[in-house]
């Protein structure tokens, strides 16, 4: 986490923001305080955005979309307020890195084989729920996934959906609908998306997780080789190991007629089943990953963003601006 700019707000709605959590092409994440004392993640999206009158249109749907989605696989919505000068969305803090940064960030790797069936398990009924909502992710890729010794959890699901409707403006302040190396192939094509496309684009998030690569190519690929490698199904699947080499072929079937449902992954993955019921409150589960690795993300969990070992202070205290800290990988914008 970072500390706040000169020009960033103190409050947004009802929050008191604490800190920068990331950027992107959307518009900015907060670290903020709820008026209880819980810490929530506050997105607020950029200006050129907040002036196009459909983006605000489909961003009001998308958001009463998400509320509806339930909270035991996705970063939770709570709140938001669409008809600000400058819309915003707060959701739950999830206290953990993101699947790029466990994966991909200094001392990290691939996911032991053991890992891989729960984190399919799991992510299938993140976008089950997702689905069941009426919602598309359109932008599903390990910095959207958030690690906790309970399990994964998704964010920034269907907001993207939001920007489809103001392309001028994303091509002038640069920002790119989805991640080219975890779309899918007729997300490429800028066709009409299905739910399908975000099983595609988890195909590529777990060949991800079990080698520390993307499938179509490394980090220094150009997009539209990328893209074309998606489009023409030019995939490397090379020391992913079974079972999760026959899923991930699955989800990267080249037609989405072709590739699994949520309900079909979810009977796939079925040595994964480690979660219990849905309905449950969730129990943690430290088996699904290594223990030092465990250790490691409740070590985190148990310091909020980064503040130190400091607990967070009660609302309606003065707080000087948080001093940047580590550790904590933040949802994207």
């Amino acid at each position: 986490m970072k500390a706040l700019r000169p020009e960033d707000p103190a409050r947004v709605g009802r929050y008191e923001l604490l800190g920068r959590l990331g950027e992107g092409g959307m518009g900015s994440v907060y670290l903020a305080r709820s008026p209880e004392g819980r810490p929530v993640a506050v997105k607020v999206v950029l200006p050129e955005l907040a002036e196009e009158a459909p983006f605000r249109r489909r961003f009001r749907r998308e958001v009463e979309a998400a509320q509806r989605v339930g909270g035991r696989w996705t970063a939770r919505v709570l709140d938001g307020d669409t008809d600000a000068e400058m819309p915003w969305v707060a959701t739950e803090y999830v206290a953990g890195p993101s699947l790029h940064e466990l994966v991909a960030g200094e001392g990290g790797g691939p996911l032991p084989p053991g890992s891989l069936p729960a984190l399919a398990h799991a992510l299938s009924r993140a976008l089950a729920d997702i689905h069941a909502a009426g919602l598309i992710h359109r932008d599903l890729k390990p910095s959207n996934i958030l690690v906790t010794p309970d399990g994964p959890r998704v964010i920034d699901f269907g907001i993207a959906r939001a920007v489809e409707a103001v392309t001028v403006t994303l091509t002038s302040t640069g920002a790119v609908i989805g991640s080219p190396g975890f779309m899918s192939p007729e997300q490429c094509r800028g066709e009409t998306l299905t739910p399908a496309s975000d099983i595609f684009s988890l195909g590529s998030v777990l060949a991800f997780a079990a080698t520390g690569r993307n499938p179509f190519g490394s980090s220094g690929t150009g997009v539209h080789t990328l893209m074309l490698r998606i489009v023409q199904g030019e995939k490397d699947l090379g020391g992913v190991p079974q079972p999760a080499r026959r899923i991930i072929e699955a989800c990267l079937t080249q037609a989405p007629a072709g590739r699994p449902t949520p309900a079909a992954l979810r009977e796939m993955t079925a040595e994964g089943d480690i979660w219990g019921d849905d309905d449950a409150p969730p129990a943690r589960r430290p088996d699904w990953l290594p223990a030092a690795l465990t250790a490691r993300l409740a070590a985190q969990a148990a310091r909020p963003a980064g503040l130190d070992t400091a607990p967070v202070p009660p609302a309606g205290l003065t707080t000087a601006p948080v001093p940047p800290a580590g550790g904590v990988c933040p949802p994207t914008a």
